[in-house]
């Protein structure tokens, strides 16, 4: 997967070290050249900037000095937080790091090998759906002869610095990754899935059933390797950087570099004993000031705690940035956290596999209404349905759902005015079970995300066995932007764009005909059926047939009264031939017939919904049969009206 990234800029790291070492020059990169342009958008905010290379900075320059870890970063003068506790937690993963920064003892200076140095470096970003492989010279912006933004804690140490080049040559300049959001550089490193979490919302200070449940979760996606971050609301100017009294910092992004549950007491005491405490580590991407309340480095807590615990948690009274919380305190002051999953598609592995489905999308305004996709969103009751729509089924009695939206970055762009992410979201709406094309009258909508101007939006969702259509949009109509979306099931959920409006007109419509009615059938319900198993109840399911076309409904489970709900749409080449219903019980090897109606619909009907017997089959259909069918059904003569 991760061999097969794309060059990014059309830039093949291997091609240019190789021209480079038979030239004998060193990489100077032309696409991101060490001028104020690759700083700054407009103009030098910091004085005289030297572009300088790790050579002349120290005499021993390495990517990494005893490793790889949380401490080796320190923030500069950028207000990117975000991306330097992202990668924070990127440090704390060796699989993932492996993966940003590929071939890394390759890319290592070797005192031996001087003659393989060519100054040139290469990182791995996920970028709208792909790998992406993005090259650059190591010349890095310097103010008397400092780094001027991320750096180590040892002076000869450059494999933040040149990740964070290499990030702020995909955005356009350094600038550009000023004040930006953790989620998108998590996702970045990882190809997974963000998911925001208001703390204060979800009141998981004050509800100890639902921390519970959130540390649960949280320690689930840190023990798949996920990546985790925090924060605490900034509310004002004011107090965007501002210092709490317990040391924790406002608008300020932390790494989560650890999720235990600690064991409490000493010796073999403290093994038979049940009491562990929810605890998680984070990091300020400053290097310095710590949490100072119960559990901080030197506090008395940790006298609680047997010394083979707290070398196992490697606990250090130094003020390095990096500090340890219980959960309750957590949730009480910080207000945000981000969950990166890893979505795991892997059949190999021992845990949860995903089934995913990728699709690309435009939203593309366009005047006439049928072929318009930039609607906005349900507000706009005349365009929503106007926006692209994708049909994706779920398969089981219930399944969870992962939807993530992500519009294409905007913040690599800003000098053509287009650096603002739109705000974007999506409705999913239950549908007939046998859509195929475009819906044109608004459905059952089940879920919905929130509409906002970040790069993705992601929503989980428990839905019913069925289909659905999710309606990705803009929130104003006639904006334009391209944006991925990715939906993960349990199982296949065979997803789609609808593109078509009505059935095709093909070389053989002259022949066997084209419809001339829609017809919608909505089965609600069901009262009285006969009771056949054991129990009095009976399994039922019901098959809707039109014209040869069938839909069948899922099995509903020991009731005599099902409430259906499934719905089925029909083009239609003989309005005058019926509509069957059909009711069955399920049985291990014949299914047991419960009663049938036949429906007659033509556009001119007022009555939309009916409530009919159940009427025998064959010779005998005219006698009624236990129970009551309740039935809605639509007939338009218009094609693209359902």
């Amino acid at each position: 997967m991760f061999s097969s990234a794309k060059a990014f800029e059309g830039q093949h790291y291997s091609t240019l070290k190789r021209q480079c070492l038979q030239s004998g020059a060193l990489f100077e990169d032309p696409l991101f050249p060490a001028v104020d342009d690759s700083l700054f958008y407009q103009g030098n905010r910091i004085g005289r900037v030297h572009w300088k290379r790790p050579e002349e900075l120290c005499d021993d320059p390495h990517l990494f000095v005893d490793g790889i870890s949380a401490h080796d970063l320190h923030q500069g003068q950028l207000g990117n937080c975000w991306f330097v506790a992202a990668c924070s937690s990127l440090a704390s993963r060796e699989s993932l790091w492996q993966k940003v920064i590929p071939d890394w003892k390759e890319q290592e200076w070797d005192p031996e090998k001087a003659d393989s140095y060519a100054g040139i470096f290469h990182f791995r970003f996920w970028r709208f759906g792909e790998w992406v492989d993005v090259v650059i010279d190591d010349r890095l912006p310097t103010v008397d002869n400092q780094l001027v933004y991320c750096h180590s804690n040892d002076s000869n140490e450059f494999w933040s610095a040149l990740v964070e080049k290499a990030y702020a040559k995909v955005y356009g300049c350094y600038e550009a990754l000023d004040g930006g959001n953790t989620a998108d550089a998590l996702v970045d490193f990882t190809g997974g899935v963000s998911e925001p979490m208001d703390l204060l919302e979800g009141q998981f200070a004050q509800d100890e059933t639902a921390r519970n449940q959130l540390f649960e979760r949280v320690l689930k996606v840190h023990n798949r390797d996920g990546l985790i971050s925090c924060s605490i609301r900034a509310t004002t100017v004011e107090d965007m950087e501002a210092r709490l009294d317990c040391g924790l910092v406002k608008g300020h992004a932390y790494a989560v570099t650890d999720v235990r549950k600690v064991r409490l007491g000493h010796g073999l005491l403290a093994y038979f004993k049940s009491e562990k405490l929810h605890m998680i580590r984070m990091r300020n991407p400053w290097g310095e000031k710590e949490w100072s309340g119960p559990w901080s480095d030197s506090s008395e807590e940790w006298k609680k705690v047997s010394k083979s615990e707290r070398e196992k948690l490697g606990v250090t009274v130094q003020d390095d940035g990096e500090f340890w919380m219980n959960f309750e305190d957590f949730c009480h002051y910080f207000t945000d956290l981000i969950l990166c999953r890893l979505i795991n598609t892997s059949y190999l592995s021992i845990h949860k596999t995903w089934e995913e489905e990728v699709m690309r999308g435009l939203w593309l305004h366009r005047d006439e209404p049928l072929r318009n996709r930039a609607g906005g969103c349900i507000n706009h009751k005349t365009t929503f349905l106007q926006n692209p729509q994708y049909v994706f089924d779920v398969r089981k009695v219930e399944d969870e759902v992962l939807i993530c939206l992500q519009q294409k970055e905007r913040r690599a762009t800003p000098k053509e005015g287009k650096g603002e992410n739109l705000a974007i979201g999506f409705d999913i709406h239950r549908v007939e079970l046998n859509r195929k094309y475009r819906m044109h009258s608004a459905q059952q909508k089940v879920a919905g995300s929130i509409y906002i101007n970040s790069r993705c939006v992601f929503l989980r969702k428990e839905l019913k066995e069925g289909r659905y259509v999710i309606i990705p949009t803009t929130f104003d109509p006639g904006q334009q932007g391209e944006f991925l979306l990715r939906v993960f099931t349990d199982v296949p959920s065979d997803c789609k764009e609808l593109t078509l409006d009505e059935p095709p007109q093909t070389c053989w419509t002259g022949m066997c005909g084209y419809p001339q009615l829609v017809t919608q059938v909505h089965v609600l319900s069901a009262e009285g059926l006969q009771g056949q198993d054991a129990n009095g109840a009976s399994d039922p399911y019901v098959i809707i047939t039109c014209e040869g076309e069938k839909v069948r409904s899922p099995v509903h489970k020991d009731t005599r009264c099902p409430n259906f709900d499934i719905k089925g749409i029909f083009y239609r080449k003989k309005p005058k031939e019926g509509i069957h219903i059909e009711i069955y019980n399920k049985n291990v090897i014949v299914d047991t017939f419960l009663g049938q109606v036949t429906l007659f619909s033509d556009p001119n009907d007022r009555q939309e919904q009916h409530t009919v017997y159940l009427k025998d089959k064959g010779s005998r259909q005219d006698n009624n049969l236990p129970g009551t069918l309740t039935v809605r059904v639509i007939t338009c003569t218009t094609l693209t009206n359902i």
